[in-house]
C-alpha cells in the first residue's frame, strides 16, 4: 500500500501537535527549527523518535541532520514508507 504526501502531511501534523503540546499547531512544508521557540535539539529527538513510530519507520542519523524543513521530512517519510510499503 502507498502511502501519499497529503496523508503524510496530515499524519505528521499530529504528531507535531503531540510532540510540542500545541493543538493549534500548523506545519507548512518550508517550516522549519527556527520557526518554532520550543523546537530545540533535545525537542527535535523526541520529534523524529515520534516520527518514526508513527509511521514504523527508522531514518539514520545523516538523515535526520540533512533535513532542511518539515517538507524534506514529508518527502523521506513518504519515501521510506512506501519503499517498505507500510
Amino acid at each position: 500500500m502507498t502511502i501519499d504526501r497529503n496523508t503524510v502531511s496530515n499524519r505528521l501534523q499530529e504528531v507535531f501537535k503531540r510532540v510540542f503540546d500545541d493543538p493549534d499547531m500548523r506545519i507548512s512544508d518550508d517550516m522549519t527549527a527556527a520557526d518554532h521557540s520550543e523546537w530545540d535539539s533535545l525537542m527535535h529527538i523526541g520529534l523524529m523518535a515520534s516520527v518514526e513510530t508513527e509511521f514504523s519507520i527508522s531514518f539514520s542519523a545523516g538523515e535526520i541532520a540533512h533535513l532542511g524543513s518539515v517538507g524534506e521530512l514529508i518527502d523521506l517519510i513518504e519515501e521510506r514508507s512506501n519503499a517498505s510499503g507500510a
